[in-house]
């Protein structure tokens, strides 16, 4: 039988990236792939239910990719997040960013942000299947269909 592999599997061994302890990752450095991950995910489903102009297919993504509805996320998922979970959620949250989101508070960004640090951290232990589980949590607890 054939082991499946990763994405993050395949890119680390394709380029030789070596294995690193995660937890020395700043929160931001978390944030910064957490949130190309989730724009993948979201962009993947939204893709995966349309052939659409890709106009249309950017309005229907920021609908969720945007800090409010991140903010809202973390706080849909706050008793589904393990103590792990939430210690890295709380760090990003607490990172000095020295940037904000245009039309976001900074209170909603730096939920944002910690959720991403999250999803970062995730993706980056090749928990894949518990970032999606979390994300399409959040959707259901929001009401939100993606």
């Amino acid at each position: 039988m054939e082991e499946s592999i990763t994405i993050l599997s395949a890119i680390k061994q394709k380029f030789a990236c070596g294995d690193v302890d995660i937890r020395t990752y700043s929160p931001l450095t978390l944030a910064y792939i957490g949130d190309a991950i989730y724009d993948l995910v979201i962009r993947t489903v939204i893709v995966g239910r349309a052939n659409k102009p890709p106009n249309n297919l950017h309005k229907t993504v920021i609908k969720y990719v945007n800090a409010g509805t991140q903010a809202r996320m973390i706080e849909a998922l706050e008793e589904e997040l393990t103590p792990e979970e939430e210690a890295v959620y709380h760090r990003g949250r607490n990172a000095k960013s020295y940037t904000s989101a245009k039309n976001a508070s900074v209170a909603d960004y730096r939920k944002a942000t910690g959720l991403e640090a999250l999803f970062g951290y995730l993706y980056l232990q090749d928990r894949t299947d518990r970032l999606l589980v979390l994300i399409q949590t959040a959707f259901d607890k929001m009401g939100m269909e993606i």
